[in-house]
């Protein structure tokens, strides 16, 4: 059986595969902290915390520069915390070239809401494809 926050994040999942933001920050706490993986195109500002930083640090960035999807294969749930295990895959619209990123990411949850995202990923794939 399906938990609540395991629910939650599949609607996350779903949400940023046709792009839908409105749906994805509604599944957040307003005081959400976003920690990007090291070295990623969005470390730079990292950790993003309340959902503006998040929407603007993160997905805005996202949008603009990138065409991806994410590729979930396996959702692992220990307590309030779900880890989910993966691929990015896409390319950046400035050089087309396709990548396929492993991922980990760890999302923790309360009441319903995603409280804090840890983001674990292959930054070298994302690095040759930004390259021109």
């Amino acid at each position: 059986m399906t938990s609540a926050h395991e629910q939650t994040i599949r609607r996350v999942y779903a949400a940023f595969n046709r792009w839908d933001i409105p749906t994805i920050l509604d599944s957040f706490a307003p005081d959400i902290e976003w920690v990007a993986a090291d070295h990623s195109p969005l470390a730079g500002h990292s950790p993003y915390r309340g959902l503006e930083a998040v929407r603007d640090g993160v997905f805005t960035p996202i949008g603009a520069h990138f065409e991806v999807t994410i590729r979930v294969d396996e959702l692992l749930e220990a307590g309030d915390r779900i880890v989910m295990l993966g691929y990015y895959e896409g390319s950046p619209k400035a050089t087309g070239r396709r990548f396929r990123a492993q991922v980990a990411h760890v999302w923790t949850l309360a009441q319903g809401k995603v409280r804090r995202f840890q983001q674990y990923t292959d930054t070298f794939q994302l690095a040759e494809a930004l390259q021109p």
